[in-house]
């Protein structure tokens, strides 16, 4: 039985909230980043805009095949397109009146990131936002013991355990200082994963997203930065966001006990916090 529109969009939105990715929850600005179309420029609409800014390219640009085509370009081998959907009307007679009437109805068709062609990516515009660091924050940062290196290279969140770096969107990107340091703070959790550091398996392993580990492992990573953000005196800004993108990810889990596995994750989140604060055995004792 071919699927609805409605049906095929509710099940993105679905799987994205499953898997811990909340569409609307983007910390950087998306206003010079909102998702359009590369050949009209003009932004994309409604659900669209939630579907296409959780993607995970750095690109806001998209193009039908057609328009890659016309562009005399190609969609690279193995690329997955998305769902756009539009309103559209077809004219039927009424039953009653015998007359002519437009009835609305919903389409979709599928689009591409400019970074899955083989088209120039062109540059992003630039933030205008005056970042203010955050004294307390940047302490921390800076005092933590064999950190990672830190980049700004792309407009994406991540830590790299291949190559043991840190890569986040310019500060400038964000909406405010506070989410930039609560967003690096999750990837310096992730960090001290890695085997030179506390070796957690959800690190050091290849595990696929998604999967028990994966997901294990985001809810240290955020409660990780939740702590951190504590310590910062800048919790309160990022609480909310914090329980939103845990319940995600046990959501995504689906255990019978998942207090139990928030206890269990924010055990090893506060041995990251620890790690990361330097902090003296004797220190954690008095805390326990």
């Amino acid at each position: 039985m071919k699927k609805q529109v409605c049906d095929i969009i509710t099940e993105s939105i679905i799987s994205k909230l499953e898997s811990g990715v909340i569409p609307w929850r983007k910390p950087w600005n998306a206003s010079t980043q909102a998702p359009r179309n590369f050949i009209t420029g003009k932004p994309y609409r409604g659900i669209n805009v939630f579907l296409l800014a959780s993607t995970g390219y750095c690109s806001p640009y998209f193009l039908t095949f057609k328009q890659v085509q016309e562009k005399k370009a190609q969609v690279k081998t193995g690329s997955k397109g998305f769902p756009v959907v539009f309103w559209s009307t077809v004219e039927v007679e009424d039953r009653d009146t015998g007359t002519e009437k437009e009835i609305p109805f919903m389409r979709y068709y599928s689009v591409f990131n400019i970074e899955q062609t083989t088209l120039e990516v062109p540059p992003m515009p630039e933030a205008e936002r005056e970042f203010n660091p955050i004294e307390e924050a940047e302490r921390i940062v800076a005092a933590m013991p064999h950190r990672p290196e830190i980049r700004h290279q792309q407009a994406k969140a991540f830590y790299s355990p291949n190559f043991d770096y840190v890569n986040m969107p310019r500060q400038e990107l964000f909406h405010g200082d506070a989410e930039y340091y609560s967003t690096l703070f999750h990837e310096l959790g992730h960090s001290t994963g890695h085997a030179s550091r506390l070796t957690r398996k959800g690190v050091i392993e290849s595990v696929y997203f998604g999967s028990h580990e994966y997901s294990k492992e985001e809810l240290i990573a955020e409660m990780t930065a939740a702590f951190l953000c504590a310590e910062a005196g800048i919790v309160q800004a990022t609480i909310d966001n914090s329980a939103a993108y845990i319940g995600g990810w046990l959501k995504a889990l689906k255990s019978k006990d998942n207090k139990a596995l928030v206890i269990h994750a924010a055990s090893q989140a506060q041995k990251a916090t620890d790690f990361i604060l330097v902090r003296k055995p004797e220190e954690m004792k008095a805390a326990a």
